[in-house]
């Protein structure tokens, strides 16, 4: 664990450099105990995979304080940071939609059908929802399927694409430039600024993915555009 200074009003709390569910917990429990505490001069928290930014007012409370704070609370953890959620996330696999799913099932010496169905059958950990508004980083994908990004990346990709870059899988929250490769997209709108809230799901929390066809998929999208949400929570 590494406490470091950003500039004169922000704290930076890093955990091992690896992508791991108990790390990611340890971030998550921290946070919600930092924002339960209000404690004067923090203002907000700032979660990832393995590190928490923790913005202050130096007028109220300075770095070596914060971190004199910080520590206890990390000698007393126990648990889960929050009860978790598990989302049904429908996907349309393939076509315009997954322009790189062939090549991907070619590389790794398997057919597009048996990609599709490891990369649906996973249940996958919500690591960080961020980068961008939306943008959902989920662990846990199956090893076959592990691929290194794009050379280059492209210059746009749609509003929630599903991807894989390297060992993780990912919802794309925005229609903007990635290097992911394309496999499928799913019409749920992950990132919607007039919702409330605007994410409905956070990190710690799990995925499922199902697979539909076109049909589906178009009649999902008319409903998420109406601002409905599209995905199951499953108990």
């Amino acid at each position: 664990m590494r406490l470091q200074a950003i500039g004169d009003c922000a704290l930076l709390l890093e955990f091992e450099n690896r992508i791991d569910a108990a790390i990611n917990e340890q971030v998550l429990r921290l946070a919600i105990q930092l924002e339960e505490s209000h404690i004067p001069g923090i203002g907000e928290v700032v979660t990832s995979y393995r590190a928490l930014l923790i913005h202050y007012d130096p007028a109220t409370i300075d770095f070596d304080a914060l971190c004199e704070i910080i520590r206890p609370m990390l000698q007393h953890e126990s648990g889960p940071a929050q009860p978790h959620k598990r989302w049904l996330v429908p996907v349309l696999y393939g076509g315009e939609a997954g322009l790189d799913l062939p090549r991907l099932a070619h590389t790794h010496e398997m057919s597009e059908k048996q990609l599709i169905e490891i990369h649906s059958q996973t249940v996958y950990r919500i690591y960080m929802v961020g980068f961008a508004p939306g943008w959902t980083f989920l662990g846990g994908l199956d090893p076959r399927l592990h691929t290194p990004r794009l050379e280059a990346p492209r210059a746009s990709v749609p509003a929630g694409c599903i991807s894989i870059g390297g060992q993780q899988t990912l919802i794309g929250g925005q229609s903007m430039p990635s290097g992911w490769n394309l496999i499928g997209q799913t019409p749920e709108r992950s990132f919607a600024a007039e919702r409330d809230p605007p994410f409905f799901m956070t990190a710690g929390d799990q995925v499922s993915l199902r697979r539909i066809d076109q049909e589906e998929f178009d009649k999902l999208s008319q409903q998420a555009a109406a601002g409905a949400r599209v995905s199951r929570e499953l108990q």
